[in-house]
């Protein structure tokens, strides 16, 4: 199924984002998908994981959260993004930016939208679900982030959360706190804990330096996509026009 892809500028944060939105064929209204990248910012396999979604029949916009950058350095990374992720209202903001440029394509159906993340991308997801945004499902990999106390109980939608058994960033009692909270707000909630993945193993090798405990995994990564896919598939079909 061809689709159209095309760049999106946006102000948020203080900065220009830079996004990709990706349209299935056809002119009818579709369900859509935010998608927010880790840390390390927005590049082409992130920007593909848009194109994807578009063939399954979704709008699908890749957000930003840095101002276009991709941040090679780890500690450079980190010196960015650990603010940002003390800040809730500083990630909504972020999150409701890019929400607003994927509610404002006419392609998009207003009231079916979901929004997945890897890592950061993930925690800004998991913002927007605490900040009442009326969502359909929320996907997060390797972010099991908890947010401020009882905001948890505004989330609307099914939560999927998938993370590396081995992973040092996400470690068992950051797990056990998200599941807590999502438990406790009544959300409904899933985790799907990968076997020997480290953090980031969803993303294929980088040629730069990266932080201890991040690792490919390609059996895991394959898995980890079919698990977000049908994710939307159960609460966001894509119903063919008629």
């Amino acid at each position: 199924m061809p689709v159209t892809t095309r760049t999106v500028e946006y102000p948020a944060d203080g900065l220009t984002m830079v996004g990709r939105l990706a349209l299935p064929c056809g002119t009818d209204r579709r369900p859509a998908v935010l998608i927010g990248p880790e840390g390390t910012g927005l590049n082409d396999f992130q920007r593909r994981r848009a194109d994807a979604l578009a063939e399954l029949g979704y709008v699908a916009l890749a957000f930003d959260f840095n101002g276009g950058r991709w941040f090679s350095d780890p500690e450079e990374m980190l010196a960015y993004v650990m603010p940002l992720l003390a800040d809730p209202d500083r990630m909504r903001e972020i999150g409701h930016a890019a929400l607003d440029v994927l509610r404002s394509e006419p392609r998009t159906d207003p009231d079916r939208i979901a929004a997945i993340g890897y890592g950061t991308g993930g925690a800004i997801a998991l913002e927007l679900g605490r900040d009442g945004v009326d969502l359909r499902a929320i996907g997060t990999i390797n972010a099991v982030t908890t947010g401020r106390p009882g905001e948890a109980a505004r989330i609307r939608c099914p939560v999927w959360a998938g993370v590396g058994s081995e992973d040092p960033i996400m470690p068992p009692a950051q797990r056990e706190a998200f599941t807590t909270e999502m438990q406790e707000a009544g959300v409904d909630w899933r985790l799907v804990v990968y076997g020997g993945a480290q953090h980031a193993f969803h993303h294929p090798p980088v040629d730069q330096a990266v932080l201890p405990g991040v690792g490919y995994h390609a059996r895991h990564a394959e898995r980890a996509w079919r698990d977000v896919v049908g994710l939307l598939d159960e609460c966001l079909p894509v119903v063919s026009p008629a």
